[in-house]
């Protein structure tokens, strides 16, 4: 029995040696697994001899060992697919979260804001539309002191530099305009104010107020060679206020620009202060109503607003590397795994079907 169990074991060595060189020589991809790689091996085959022998010893030993060692090794298997296609799902999800970072900082730049001390400003354009109203008088003042009215509500002389322009309206182009430019103020050390005196009918409107407008030079509309279209482009992109009959509104501008990366915007941020005008004209000169406003720059601080990116594509290249490299090691690992076990399972059938021959 022992030499036919030997002779037996020297035929299945051989076998399998032929069969491990004909896999060899055909240069299949699985051959590429490395060395210890799930590595099974010939153990998996049960000689009938020993089969014998060990059941004759060991009867109702429960399962064999083997079999126990086959189930693990597959057990370990799955858990480690698992765990790759866990990490996989994870950096799927990092190379999403990368990307909408860097897009949503790419469109959402960070404000980036300094104050910038001056002496003076460049004059800047009051374009006031008074409509019917009448301007009575306007000044130049300093050290915010404005001198008692005398006569209010008859004209006076003024020492403003000012220019009339007619155009039309950039919303609606059937409305004719006229604005009347006023020089601004531009010495703030000083505290330079502009003051300014209108006389309107009250009894023509059941509301009354006068819009004005700021841009950032006045000499821009000097020296451009098309002024209607220079206020129209200007009531496209300022915005516009009002102020009120009976009161004097005292307005403190403050200067900020913006800078972009391809462009650069100017605004006017306003602080206003409204204070009843205490009419004491006779009831006959009451029915016109009057109008002060007064322009005056906050401080000599300009503030600059920068619009700085804080996306780095170079970080974000760095980290969707390293997330592709993850994603290339887990499909490799998957493309061996399923290879071995495509070998392990033709193994497994070959040998099966050597058991039934031998048997036969």
């Amino acid at each position: 029995m022992t030499r036919r169990a030997r002779s037996y074991r020297e035929f299945v060595d051989e076998e399998e040696e032929e069969e491990e060189k004909k896999e060899g020589e055909e240069g299949e991809e699985g051959d590429s697994l490395p060395t210890g790689f799930f590595d099974d091996g010939a153990e998996e085959i049960e000689e009938p001899g020993e089969g014998d022998s060990r059941a004759d010893d060991s009867t109702g030993s429960g399962p064999p060992v083997r079999f126990s060692k086959t189930c693990l090794r597959n057990f370990f298997t799955v858990v480690l697919i698992f765990i790759y296609l866990l990490l996989t799902g994870v950096a799927v999800f990092l190379a999403y979260q990368t990307i909408s970072d860097f897009l949503e900082k790419l469109n959402h730049p960070v404000m980036s804001v300094t104050y910038k001390e001056v002496d003076s400003f460049s004059p800047p354009g009051i374009a006031l539309y008074p409509g019917k109203a009448r301007l009575l008088s306007c000044r130049h003042h300093y050290h915010d002191y404005i001198p008692p009215l005398v006569e209010p509500g008859k004209p006076q002389e003024g020492d403003c530099v000012m220019e009339e322009v007619t155009y039309f309206g950039p919303f609606a182009k059937q409305t004719e305009k006229r604005a009347m430019v006023v020089r601004g103020q531009q010495d703030v050390r000083n505290k330079e104010v502009i003051f300014m005196q209108f006389s309107h009918n009250e009894t023509e409107e059941d509301f009354s107020a006068i819009t004005y407008m700021l841009f950032a030079k006045f000499s821009d509309l000097i020296d451009s060679a098309n002024k209607s279209e220079f206020m129209r482009d200007c009531e496209r992109n300022y915005s516009t206020w009002t102020f009120s009959g009976g009161f004097r509104t005292w307005v403190k501008m403050s200067l900020v620009r913006t800078s972009g990366k391809n462009n650069e915007a100017v605004e006017f941020r306003q602080e206003t202060a409204v204070v009843k005008f205490n009419d004491k004209r006779p009831e006959p000169e009451k029915t016109n109503q009057l109008f002060f406003a007064v322009f005056e720059w906050r401080d000599p601080y300009m503030q600059e607003i920068r619009l700085i990116v804080t996306a780095n594509p170079w970080n974000s290249v760095a980290i969707l590397c390293g997330v592709f490299m993850a994603l290339f090691k887990a499909a490799n690992f998957a493309k061996l795994t399923i290879q071995w076990t495509i070998k392990m399972r033709k193994r497994h059938l070959r040998n099966k079907t050597r058991e039934l021959n031998q048997i036969q």
